[in-house]
């Protein structure tokens, strides 16, 4: 696919998303960020997951693990912080970007997972608290225009103002062949054996106050917790 084919596809992909949740930035916000982030250093930053299904890696996720990989590259992030749980699939969202991005070149040394949140705001909340846990102070929100915008006032009085939000710029993603770079995993490594879908554990309605940060567990990543498992 040619870079202007790609950069079509992106846009209308995210135009779609955000025509419908009428809540996306802006791309001339989302360059402004980026701009500013490229006169930082993160100690971490926060990518949310986006559920694997039928073995393979949507759009969404791509753009999401690239994006999160471009700004390690570029000196912007120390680390890369994933987060999401076994939510609507039997795999680990988190654990199954990780392995992406590790097949993509970024080492594993400077790669963690969070294995609990199940909705957008629960990925920020919970990976700020187990960032804080493992030493990173300056952190930043890495995703799509749309969560980006969804999440911002979240962060803001429930998380703490001065975490940083650095949405995807399509021109620029779309130069990072992000539509035709194939990379192959072990996905059973990111299985949940005891995987129960949402969906059936949960009603609608708690599922709803879940995407608005109502159903925070507040004993996650209490008094230094890493899930037993410090990465």
């Amino acid at each position: 696919m040619t870079m202007k084919n790609g950069l079509f596809m992106w846009v209308v992909w995210f135009g779609l998303i955000g025509l419908a949740g009428g809540c996306a930035m802006s791309q001339d916000t989302c360059r402004q960020l980026l701009v500013a982030a490229e006169s930082e250093v993160y100690d971490v930053i926060v990518v949310p997951g986006i559920p694997y299904e039928d073995g393979e890696w949507d759009m969404l996720m791509r753009g999401r693990v690239f994006w999160g990989k471009y700004l390690y590259d570029r000196g912007i992030a120390k680390n890369i912080m994933f987060s999401g749980s076994s939510v609507y699939s039997p795999h680990y969202e988190s654990k199954i970007m990780a392995l992406y991005a590790q097949a993509l070149g970024v080492p594993d040394s400077v790669i963690y997972t969070e294995i609990r949140a199940e909705h957008s705001t629960e990925n920020i909340y919970y990976s700020h608290k187990k960032a804080n846990n493992l030493g990173f102070k300056k952190i930043a929100l890495v995703t799509d225009p749309f969560q980006s915008k969804m999440l911002k006032s979240f962060i803001k009085k429930r998380v703490d103002p001065e975490i940083g939000i650095i949405p995807f710029v399509y021109d620029t993603l779309s130069m990072l062949n992000v539509d035709s770079v194939q990379v192959t995993i072990v996905d059973s490594t990111a299985y949940n054996p005891d995987f129960v879908s949402i969906k059936e554990r949960e009603s609608f309605w708690k599922r709803f106050r879940g995407t608005r940060g109502k159903n925070l567990n507040e004993s996650y990543y209490k008094d230094g917790d890493l899930e037993n498992d410090a990465k």
